[in-house]
This record gives C-alpha cells, structure tokens and sequence, in this order.
C-alpha cells in the first residue's frame, strides 16, 4: 500500500468518523504529507521507531519551536493509532517517543576550544580524513543546515570572493562568506582526494562526496559528527545543527548585529535568531563568582 492511497483512507476516517474539523483535518495532513514526503521511498506499514527519529532530526534542522514538533508528532501518532485500529499494522513505531516539551529551550552549543577539539580528532591519514575536516568545518563556519551542506555543488563556491552559494528553504538562495581556514580545507580535499575519486555522472558537481562517488545522505554526516565528537570525549549531545548553534552564539557573542546573522542563517523571522542572544553558561557562572556577595 502506498503513501497516497493510505493517507486518503485516514482522511476519510478522521472526516467521517471522526468528525474533525475542517482546520484540524488541514493541519493533520500537512503534518503527514510532511512525513510521507520525507519518508517516499518507503512503504508506510513498515516505518520504524528509527524513520520517525530521523524525521525529528530532520524538521529539527529548521528550527521550528517545541509546541509544532509536538503538534507534528502528535499528527503522526494520530495516524499510526489509525493504522492499528485498522490492522494494517501490529506495532506502533511511536511507541517511546517523547514529546518535546513546551518552551523556551536553549540550543546545546560547542566552546571554540570544543570545536577544535572535535575537528582535531580527525586522522588525516585515513582516507576521508580531508573530506570530514572540512565537513565539519563548513557545519562551523558557515552555520549552514545538514540539507543545504550536502547540497552544496563546487559551482556554488566562490574562491576568489571568499563566498558560497547556499540553497535554503523554499529554494532561496543566501551567501555566506567562506573563511581562510574553511578555504583551505575545501582546497585541499578537492585537489588531492575528491580530484582521484571515481564520481557518478549525476554528481560531477556535488562537493562532499561517498566512497563511491555518490552524494553524501544526512545519516552519514550525523554518522561523521557522532564518531568524531566522541573521539574528541565530547559529553554533549552533538548533531550536525549543534556547530549551527555554535555558529550562530559565538557571532552574537563576539558582537556581530542581529540582523547580519540572521541573514547568514537564512532565518526568516528575526525572533528565530534572537534565542541566541542568551548568556553564555560559562561568562554567566564567571560573573556571579565575580561579583555576587554569596558567590
């Protein structure tokens, strides 16, 4: 059973047995039309715990609140329980999934000296070791989403201007400025590794590339930054969006303008951005030991 033919059965269910309204019915399927479409490839009766995890990772990249993520999740129980009521299938795969929790939540970030660490951890020996440092130095330096960094083609990148071309959302097009050290790594992996790669005829111009010259899925650089975060003893729970975090606190630490970084970070509303105007834990803890009579 496809995803078009099952989800127009769950509309008719929640439309007629269900009685739902026309607003509540409308924001069910774009939730899961949202699902369907980031899970096409496979037959809905046999998504796991693990396929809807990765969804959440992936609607996490765009940085919408709490209370949507639960609506989402919430959209997708909704249809499993459907999906049981119905037999079509035994176990529900949203079984111990937790619902975030609503409210303001501050993004886990990365010291600099944490950034390096992980960037260090890497063996340059091995055969990706070029490739991975400069995976993770373009999540760092640039701010950019694990969806626009695999899609990043040579084309887009500017040596001499010092800037890369990156798809957004929606297809919008934003620069970013490619730093000296970003540079130097883009060069020297596409000079002296990608430059001996085999490379399939779709992805001639696609920069970060697999083992088999193919372009590189999103499971493979959350795989990347998992295995060298804890190779570098990084106790935090690292993602690739952790270093977009990072990005983005250091440049409103070091006092760069508001709007500057939310033009870099392609956010649409300005209040996104200003989550990263919270005190850095460290600085905070420092200027209560200073000065706090009790400290």
């Amino acid at each position: 059973m496809n995803w078009k033919i099952i989800l127009n059965n769950y509309n008719n269910y929640i439309t007629i047995e269900r009685n739902l309204s026309k607003n509540s019915i409308e924001s069910y399927l774009r939730d899961l039309n949202q699902f369907s479409k980031f899970n096409s490839n496979k037959n809905p009766l046999l998504i796991t715990r693990k396929d809807i995890l990765e969804f959440i990772d992936h609607i996490n990249e765009y940085e919408i609140s709490a209370r949507s993520q639960a609506r989402i999740l919430s959209s997708i129980r909704s249809f499993y329980n459907f999906l049981i009521f119905e037999n079509k299938i035994n176990k529900d795969p949203c079984k111990y999934i937790h619902t975030p929790k609503i409210g303001t939540k501050i993004p886990v970030t990365l010291s600099v000296r944490e950034v390096d660490s992980i960037i260090n951890s890497i063996d340059l020996s091995q055969s990706q070791g070029e490739r991975n440092r400069a995976i993770i130095e373009c999540l760092y330096s640039c701010g950019i989403r694990v969806s626009e960094l695999i899609q990043i083609q040579i084309s887009n990148i500017l040596f001499q201007d010092n800037i890369i071309q990156v798809i957004g959302k929606g297809n919008q097009q934003r620069i970013v400025p490619l730093s000296k050290v970003l540079k130097k790594y883009l060069k020297n992996y596409i000079n002296f590794i990608r430059s001996k790669q085999k490379i399939k005829k779709n992805e001639v111009d696609t920069l970060f590339l697999n083992r088999n010259g193919g372009k590189l899925s999103r499971v493979m650089i959350f795989n990347i930054v998992k295995q060298f975060s804890r190779a570098a003893g990084i106790q935090k729970k690292v993602s690739p969006h952790t270093f977009r975090h990072s990005f983005a606190t250091h440049l409103v630490e070091g006092g760069a303008d508001l709007r500057v970084v939310q033009e870099m970070l392609g956010h649409a509303n300005i209040t996104t951005t200003e989550i990263y105007t919270h005190l850095n834990t460290d600085y905070l803890r420092q200027e209560i030991i200073n000065y706090h009579p009790r400290s």
